[in-house]
């Protein structure tokens, strides 16, 4: 087989799955796929998980990765705070939320970190459009401050509160706190809304 017929099989997806290909090809020979990688013409994104290189300096592309190769999951904590601008700095790291078990990886488009909840906690995330009328997964900025609460206990103290840097006028202006509270009493976790406490003494929202 071709690599140019393979790839106009599956270009359009972004990414696939070993599975998307057998399904086609059930004779497929997988050592095709290694071979493609060390050519460069895809990029593994994890074990059975591919991409194609055409997408490497597309925007919004390696956010929408994070969904669709470890599932389920919605993006949260610190790379959905900064990306409403909430914490000040960059984010080395796309951190996302999922019932699966906590894992990371790292490929050509990023290094992913994936943290678990129960799936109870599978809630306040929507689908923010991107490039090629195709959507991400992405926490709320309610949910994703709560999500960080909830994970990282360290975040017991003013001064590891301080630390994080919240944008004072985002927490005055934009953040919801009636929903913030609302989602907090579905987590069911004392040691959640004494840290929800701490902040909004710390911030004085």
């Amino acid at each position: 087989m071709s690599f140019l017929e393979f790839k106009h099989q599956f270009v359009d997806l972004a990414c696939f799955t070993v599975h998307q290909v057998y399904a086609w090809q059930p004779d497929f020979d997988r050592n095709n796929l290694s071979r493609w990688v060390s050519k460069g013409y895809l990029i593994r994104l994890r074990q059975g998980y591919y991409a194609f290189p055409d997408y490497m300096n597309k925007p919004d592309y390696a956010l929408y990765f994070a969904n669709r190769m470890y599932r389920p999951s919605y993006i949260s904590l610190h790379t959905a705070l900064a990306f409403y601008g909430m914490i000040p700095e960059g984010v080395v790291q796309i951190t996302s939320v999922t019932t699966l078990k906590t894992a990371s990886f790292a490929n050509n488009f990023g290094e992913y970190a994936y943290k678990n909840v129960k799936e109870s906690l599978m809630f306040g995330y929507e689908l923010k459009p991107m490039a090629d009328n195709r959507t991400i997964l992405f926490a709320s900025p309610e949910k994703a401050l709560l999500d960080l609460l909830y994970l990282f206990p360290f975040y017991n103290n003013e001064q590891e509160l301080e630390a994080l840097r919240l944008d004072e006028d985002f927490l005055q202006e934009d953040l919801n706190m009636d929903l913030l509270l609302d989602y907090g009493n579905r987590f069911q976790s004392k040691a959640l809304d004494h840290r929800v406490t701490l902040l909004r003494k710390t911030y004085d929202i």
